[in-house]
């Protein structure tokens, strides 16, 4: 890419390699991993990752860098079981990125130049040393900018709207300190719609609905049985025995109990309106505050989010051991992850 920091940060230090590439059984990586006077470390965030700002290692090291879209770094780690294999450092920037042409999905995020000053100076003691990088980071933007105002035709990964510029707020009821937050995921028994197109119509129906109460713990587990036909491929999708499903509770009692577990005054998160919807609709008692954390998600990365598989993904969220079976039960523990990575967010701003 022109407007890419990876080469610029290549030409700038005098013993780094730039390597393409997507697959790394290579002779380059041979010899970093077999320099036994330097160890090889990966600059990449995720679960396990020692944040090299509080802990650096100890003695020279070869750093290892992915660049790339995030998607893209995502993909070159997961396919190469020997960069896995590299002690993992990351790091929270004590800045935000200066990238303005560029839209990131967080505050925490920087581009590859500006990770490597951070980086740096860190492993070399000195945060300082290494900001004459930013010299021609800097001056690359100011052109960039200087072009896309005179020509008013910069790509979709330049800046477009000044409201980029503004610094992103978590949504207020997220906001709120001591809020009663839920978190809520539904599977439903769905005909597909070839079976609707033959002259099979069924209404779709919820058979799972899980909860979980963040304050306190406490989880929601009911599964429902159907009133209509259990169709052919439900039980695998959401991955209870048929069994089970069909000696489920009823919809009426599984309301009953679910009055007893929320509160009015909580406030509601699920990602997308589909099972949310179709368990209002279908008689249960949702309060009035609800969070779709799809939107929520878009509104503050200014960005399309993709599902919520990609998205806990992109943003490399750890996510809890699922506390109740099925597919509503993995999806719960990923709308958990997504609510407190923004009450961690929330609580930084307060902080500010």
């Amino acid at each position: 890419m022109p407007i890419g920091t990876a080469r610029m940060a290549t030409l700038c230090l005098p013993n780094a390699e730039l390597h393409e590439g997507v697959h790394w059984d290579t002779d380059a990586l041979d010899r970093v991993l077999a320099d036994g006077s330097r160890t090889p470390i990966l600059l990449y965030p995720g679960p396990g990752a020692i944040d090299v700002m509080r802990a650096p290692p100890r003695g020279p090291v070869t750093l290892v860098v992915v660049d790339g879209t995030w998607s893209q770094a995502k993909k070159i780690v997961r396919e190469n079981p020997r960069l896995q294999a590299l002690p993992r450092y990351a790091f929270v920037p004590p800045t935000p990125s200066e990238y303005r042409i560029r839209r990131e999905p967080e505050d925490t995020y920087v581009s590859t130049i500006e990770a490597l000053v951070h980086v740096l100076g860190a492993l070399e003691g000195d945060p300082r040393r290494f900001d004459a990088l930013l010299r021609p980071f800097r001056a690359m933007i100011d052109a960039q900018i200087a072009c896309e105002r005179t020509l008013h035709g910069a790509g979709t990964r330049h800046l477009k709207k000044a409201s980029w510029l503004r610094r992103p707020r978590v949504h207020p009821s997220l906001r709120a300190p001591g809020a009663e937050i839920v978190c809520v995921a539904g599977e439903a028994n769905a005909w597909p719609y070839c079976a609707r197109e033959s002259g099979v119509v069924y209404q779709d129906e919820i058979v799972h609905w899980v909860g979980c109460r963040l304050s306190t713990g406490e989880v929601f587990d009911h599964v429902i049985a159907p009133k209509l036909p259990l169709a052919p491929r439900t039980a695998s999708y959401v991955e209870l025995d048929e069994a089970r499903i069909r000696g489920g509770d009823t919809r009426e009692s599984m309301n009953a109990a679910w009055c007893g577990f929320v509160r009015g005054t909580d406030t509601v998160c699920f990602w997308g309106h589909y099972a949310a919807g179709l368990f209002a609709s279908q008689g249960g008692d949702l309060p009035s505050n609800r969070l779709d954390l799809r939107g929520v998600s878009r509104d503050y990365a200014k960005a399309r989010v993709g599902t919520l598989e990609e998205h806990v993904d992109r943003l490399a969220l750890a996510v809890p051991p699922p506390r109740t079976p099925g597919r509503a039960g993995r999806r719960l523990a990923q709308v958990v992850a997504v609510v407190d990575h923004f009450l961690r967010l929330a609580a930084a701003e307060r902080s500010v």
